[in-house]
């Protein structure tokens, strides 16, 4: 049985970077500002994103089997969160799961998220296996593993570098382990593209961002996120390997895919 869940503590400032007519031109960066208001950018900009970490203990308990051994030689269940931002699917997981029965790793870019991400793992779950990693992803040989997290995280990567990374997952991944990839996408279609995009600006609008705010974003985001159709993430992971993969998840142009290895 899991231990009650503590308070998660985490000093949240709101997502205002993008406020000023000058913003318009600025380049968006996972630095400093970005990380403290970041939980509510999150909150606010991702359609289901907390259906989707509610999911992953769920996904977890059914597809990690302890395959792996720990530094101390108990059986564990290894699982990346690869772009792990502030560790919020490995606060997630955590929450469900012993201590003894994961070994987390949890690797970001940005030096600035995995700081606070540190400082947050060790606050609130400061038993468990849990090791956060300065590094860029396509730089990591993986380990033997049960599960991979790649949470809005593969869009910010140049396209020609996405294949290797899958492949990395792909051959870390024990059989019967699975990845769950969450990204946003385009419709290829643009007319329905238009209405997709149009929606989710509704939903900014209905979640408290004015127009200057979305545009200053949008402008930001300009040739850093660059998006694939679902069918392109599904053909991507048929070309390294993974002979089943559903979409699991769906809200406006967000998608969360789970591979199964």
């Amino acid at each position: 049985m899991s231990q009650p869940k503590p308070a998660i503590k985490h000093d949240t400032l709101f997502d205002k970077p993008f406020t000023t007519p000058l913003d318009k031109a600025a380049r968006f960066s996972f630095d400093e500002q970005v990380v403290a208001c970041f939980p509510d950018m999150i909150r606010r900009s991702v359609p289901g994103y907390g259906q989707v970490l509610a999911m992953l203990p769920i996904f977890a308990r059914r597809h990690c089997k302890y395959r792996q051994q720990s530094e101390s030689g108990q059986r564990v269940s290894r699982i990346y969160d690869l772009g792990c931002s502030l560790g919020a699917a490995s606060m997630t997981l955590a929450g469900e799961f012993e201590p003894q029965d994961l070994q987390i790793k949890a690797i970001d870019i940005s030096p600035a998220m995995t700081n606070e991400a540190t400082t947050l793992l060790k606050d609130n779950y400061p038993e468990h296996d849990i090791e956060v990693i300065t590094a860029d992803i396509r730089d990591v040989q993986l380990e033997p593993c049960d599960m991979v997290i790649l949470n809005l995280t593969l869009q910010f990567l140049p396209a020609a570098d996405r294949v290797a990374v899958l492949e990395n997952i792909y051959n870390a991944l024990e059989e019967g382990g699975i990845l769950v990839l969450t990204e946003k996408t385009h419709a290829f279609d643009e007319q329905y593209d238009a209405w997709l995009v149009e929606r989710y600006y509704d939903f900014k609008r209905a979640n408290g961002y004015t127009e200057m705010e979305i545009s200053g974003k949008r402008n930001a985001l300009e040739n850093v996120l660059i998006t694939d159709t679902l069918d392109e993430h599904h053909q991507r992971l048929d070309q390294v390997g993974f002979q089943r993969h559903l979409t699991w998840f769906q809200f406006l142009n967000f998608v969360s895919i789970v591979a199964f290895k």
